[in-house]
């Protein structure tokens, strides 16, 4: 499937997501940018992160803000080919996915840990 078409596909994916989520996670959510990449980039990967990484939240977390005039925004990645790549390549599993994907990097974002959001079931 072309790089466009997957973005399209987890575009939607996330609108939909996000028209699911209770209403005060969904004003927090608007606060944060989401981003669609074919793959991590080279910065990422100098940082230790492994090629084949779904996605990503980088930024301050909700209520953690930096005031510091060097702080990147809050923003979620997600990485079409490592996506469907790990989706075998099936547009249902793909959308799965990204819902999952896209979920795990806004608890990151609502301040969760990596335990916090595999106790909700977003690992």
């Amino acid at each position: 499937m072309k790089e466009s078409e997957l973005e399209r596909v987890a575009a939607e994916t996330v609108a939909r997501t996000q028209r699911q989520l209770p209403p005060e996670i969904l004003e927090a959510a608007g606060g944060v940018a989401v981003h669609f990449e074919r793959a991590p980039a080279q910065d990422v990967l100098d940082e230790g992160f492994e090629p084949d990484l779904l996605g990503l939240f980088t930024g301050s977390s909700l209520g953690s803000e930096d005031s510091g005039s060097g702080s990147v925004p809050p923003q979620i990645h997600l990485y079409m080919a490592n996506l469907w790549d790990f989706s075998g390549e099936d547009l249902r599993e793909f959308r799965a996915e990204v819902r999952l994907t896209y979920l795990h990097e806004l608890g990151h974002f609502l301040g969760w840990d990596e335990d916090q959001v595999a106790a909700r079931g977003l690992d």
